[in-house]
C-alpha cells in the first residue's frame, strides 16, 4: 500500500500549516507550500513513473490531500483542482483511453492544471454551459464567456474550460495555455469568509482560442454517460470530499487536545472526564469513523473500476455531501469543546470554521444532491397536470 507520508513528509506538512495561518490573513496565495510540493514531485503523484511521476492510484491521491487539509484546508483544496483533471486522466486510461495522458505528462514535468468549469447560475453543471464554444476553420474553438471560482488563479499553466457550440448541439472541453490570448483573471473581488489562500478568481473568456490538439472531448449537450463525463464527476467529487473530511480530522483532533487541557473549576478534573463532553466525543467520532469508511470505499470502487450502473452518481454526491456536513459537525463540536479562545479571529479552529463553509457551494451542491437522491429512488418529477383539462 502506498504511504503518502512518503512524499508528505512531517516536516513537510509542518511548514505547510505554520504558514496557513499568514495566508490567510494576508489573503494571499500559498507560493511557498505549492513550490515545495512540486518539489517533492506531488504534482504528479497521479502519473506513471514511466512518465516521470509517483505512479500512486486514487485511494493513495485520497488519503494523501485528506492528510494535507488536515494541515491546511485551503492549501489543500488548491492542489485539488490540479490533482482533479490527473484523477480524470488516471480514470480515462484504465478504460483504454489515452486522450489525458498529457495531463500526466505535463503535471510530472511540473505545470499547474486548473479547473475552470463553474458558471454562475448553471445548475446544469457539465451538462449545460453558457459560454459559447465557437468552431474556426482550422479544428481550433474560440471560447466567450465567465467562468467562476477558478482556483489557482494566479499559477495555473493549464485551464481546462468547456463550452456550448453556438449551434447549442455540442459541448466542448479543451485545454487553454495561460500564454495565450483572450482571458483576464479578475481579483478585484477576492476577500472571501474561508478558503481565502485558493484565489480561486473569476476567469472572463474573451475569444479565447484552444488549438485543436488541446481539444479533448466534444459531447452531446444534455445529459450524457460520456466517460470524460464520468471521470470529471468522480475525481471532483471524491477529491473534494477528501479535503472536507481532512478538515473534519484536525477538527475532531483540536477537540480533543482542549478537552483534555481544560479542566472544570468545580471538580478540578479535566473536560475529558465531563460525561456530557464524553458523549459528545464519542458521537464526533462515531461521525468521522462513518465518513472514513464511505470516503475510502469509494476511492477504492474508483480505482477498482467497479460497475456501480446507475448507482454511482448517488454514491458519489452522497459521499461529498456527507464530507461537508461531517466536517462542519466536527468543526460545530471543536468549538464547543475549546472554550472562548477559539472564538479570536486568528485560532487555528476560527479559520477551519470558516474554511469548512466553502464546502456549501462546491458542486453538487446540497440541493442538486437531493435531486440526484430522489430521481434514483423516485424516478424524475413528472409534468405537473395540476389545472390542465382533457382535449374533448
Amino acid at each position: 500500500m502506498i504511504d503518502p507520508n512518503t512524499v508528505l513528509t512531517p516536516e513537510l506538512l509542518d511548514g505547510i500549516r505554520l504558514r496557513a495561518a499568514g495566508y490567510d490573513e494576508a489573503n494571499t496565495f500559498p507560493h511557498e507550500d505549492l513550490r515545495l510540493l512540486r518539489d517533492a514531485g506531488y504534482l504528479g503523484a497521479l502519473a506513471p513513473t514511466a512518465e516521470g511521476g509517483l505512479g500512486w492510484d486514487v485511494p493513495a491521491v485520497v488519503a494523501a490531500q485528506r492528510l494535507l487539509a488536515r494541515h491546511a484546508p485551503a492549501t489543500g483544496l488548491a492542489v485539488n483542482m490540479h490533482l482533479i483533471w490527473n484523477g480524470v486522466a488516471h480514470i480515462l486510461r484504465q478504460q483504454g483511453d489515452g486522450s489525458l495522458d498529457f495531463v500526466h505528462r505535463e503535471s510530472a514535468a511540473g505545470e499547474v492544471f486548473a479547473f475552470g468549469i463553474s458558471e454562475a447560475g448553471n445548475d446544469a453543471v457539465l451538462f449545460d454551459s453558457d459560454t459559447v464554444a465557437e468552431p474556426l476553420a482550422d479544428g481550433s474553438y474560440r471560447f466567450t464567456g465567465t467562468k467562476i471560482f477558478t482556483t489557482l488563479s494566479p499559477v495555473w499553466t493549464r485551464l481546462g474550460i468547456f463550452g456550448k457550440t453556438p449551434d447549442g448541439g455540442r459541448l466542448v472541453f479543451g485545454f487553454l495555455d495561460r500564454s495565450a490570448a483572450g482571458w483576464e483573471a479578475d481579483a478585484s473581488s477576492w476577500d472571501m469568509l474561508g478558503m481565502r489562500a485558493t484565489h480561486s478568481h473569476t476567469t472572463r473568456l474573451t475569444g479565447a482560442v484552444i488549438p485543436a490538439e488541446r481539444i479533448v472531448r466534444q459531447i452531446p449537450a444534455g445529459p450524457n454517460a460520456d466517460p470524460l463525463t464520468f471521470g470529471i464527476f468522480a475525481s471532483f467529487l471524491t477529491l473534494v470530499a477528501a479535503v472536507y473530511t481532512g478538515v473534519g480530522d484536525r477538527a475532531l483532533e483540536l477537540a480533543v487536545q482542549h478537552l483534555g487541557r481544560r479542566r472544570s473549576k468545580v471538580s478540578g478534573e479535566a473536560l475529558s472526564q465531563d460525561p456530557v463532553l464524553r458523549y459528545k466525543a464519542a458521537e464526533a467520532s462515531l461521525r468521522q469513523l462513518t465518513m472514513d469508511t464511505q470516503l475510502r470505499s469509494v476511492a477504492l470502487d474508483i480505482e477498482a473500476g467497479t460497475d456501480l450502473g446507475d448507482e454511482w452518481f448517488p454514491r458519489l454526491v452522497a459521499n461529498k455531501t456527507m464530507a461537508v456536513r461531517t466536517a462542519k459537525a466536527q468543526a460545530d463540536f471543536a468549538l464547543e469543546a475549546s472554550g472562548g479562545a477559539s472564538y479570536h479571529r486568528g485560532n487555528e479552529l476560527s479559520r477551519i470554521y470558516r474554511d469548512v463553509m466553502a464546502g456549501v457551494f462546491h458542486p453538487s451542491d446540497d440541493e442538486s444532491a437531493h435531486q440526484t437522491l430522489a430521481n434514483a429512488l423516485l424516478g424524475p418529477v413528472r409534468p405537473s397536470t395540476r389545472g390542465w383539462t382533457a382535449p374533448a
